[in-house]
C-alpha cells in the first residue's frame, strides 16, 4: 500500500509535466501553420503547467530523479524549442541566414540552462532564494507575450490593451533578435534571479503581499497580453539590477577596506 501510495505521488505531478511537453508540442504544430497568437497561449498554458508540477509535487513529497529529469526535457520543448520556432517564423525569417543562428542559439542556451540546473540539484547546490540565470520558463514568457501583445496591433475593432506598452510594440520588433541573444546570455549567466520558492512576497496574510496580488490579478485580468508581457520583462530586467546592485555595493565595501 505504501509503495502505491508513493508511485502515485509520483505520477501525479508528472501528468502536468506531460501536459506542459503537449502544450509546448502543440505550439510548434501551430506556429507551422502560422497561428501564432494559438501558439503563444500554447506556451503559456505550458508555463502553468511548469508552476503547477513543482508545487504539487512538493505538496505531496513527489519529488524523484525521473521528476527532475521529464522536468528538463519538457521544459526544453516547450519554453526552448517552441518559442525559438515560434519566433522564427513570426520575426526572424524576415532576416534571411541570420535568423537561424539567432534561433539556435536560444535553443542552445536554453539546454545549458536546464543542464546546468539539473548538475546543481543533484549534488544539492541549487538555491531555494535565487536561480543561477534567467530562468528559461520567463524567456519563453517574454517571447510568447511579445507575441500575443504585438498580435493586437492588427487585431480588427477595438482591444483592451495598455497604450503605453502597445507604442513600444514595434520598437522591439525591429529589435526582438537581439533581444533573444540577450535572453539567451542571460540563461546562461550567473545573474541572480528571485525563485520566490519561499512565497514571503506573494504571501496573502499582510496588507502588501494582498495588494501584489490583486494588482497582478487586475492587470492581467484587465489587459491580459500587455501584463503578462510587462511581468515577463521586469522579471528580466530585475536580476540585471539585483546583479548591478551587488556589484556597486561590493565596490563600495571594497573601496571603505
Amino acid at each position: 500500500m505504501g509503495k502505491l501510495k508513493k508511485t502515485g505521488a509520483v505520477v501525479l505531478p508528472s501528468l502536468f509535466t506531460i501536459a506542459n511537453m503537449a502544450f509546448g508540442f502543440f505550439s510548434i504544430i501551430s506556429a507551422s501553420e502560422r497561428n501564432y497568437v494559438l501558439a503563444g497561449w500554447f506556451i503559456i498554458m505550458s508555463y502553468v503547467m511548469d508552476m503547477l508540477d513543482g508545487r504539487i509535487a512538493r505538496l505531496v513529497h513527489g519529488e524523484s530523479s525521473f521528476g527532475v529529469e521529464i522536468d528538463s526535457l519538457s521544459d526544453w520543448m516547450s519554453f526552448g524549442i517552441a518559442p525559438a520556432y515560434l519566433m522564427y517564423n513570426f520575426v526572424l525569417k524576415d532576416y534571411g541566414f541570420w535568423g537561424y543562428p539567432v534561433a539556435f542559439l536560444y535553443v542552445l542556451c536554453g539546454a545549458l540552462r536546464l543542464a546546468r540546473f539539473n548538475l546543481k540539484a543533484h549534488f544539492g547546490e541549487s538555491s531555494k532564494a535565487y536561480f543561477q540565470g534567467l530562468p528559461i520558463p520567463a524567456a519563453a514568457g517574454i517571447l510568447a507575450s511579445f507575441v500575443l501583445a504585438y498580435s493586437m496591433l492588427e487585431a480588427e475593432g477595438s482591444v483592451r490593451s495598455i497604450r503605453l506598452i502597445m507604442e513600444q510594440m514595434p520598437f522591439v520588433y525591429g529589435i526582438m533578435p537581439f533581444m533573444m541573444i540577450a535572453l539567451a546570455l542571460l540563461m546562461v549567466s550567473s545573474v541572480p534571479y528571485a525563485a520566490f520558492k519561499q512565497g514571503n512576497l506573494l504571501k496573502p496574510n499582510s496588507i502588501k503581499g494582498m495588494l501584489f496580488i490583486l494588482t497582478i490579478l487586475f492587470l492581467i485580468t484587465a489587459y491580459p497580453q500587455d501584463a503578462l508581457f510587462l511581468f515577463f520583462s521586469l522579471y528580466a530586467v530585475s536580476g540585471l539590477l539585483s546583479g548591478l546592485y551587488k556589484v556597486v555595493t561590493s565596490i563600495a565595501g571594497s573601496s571603505k577596506e
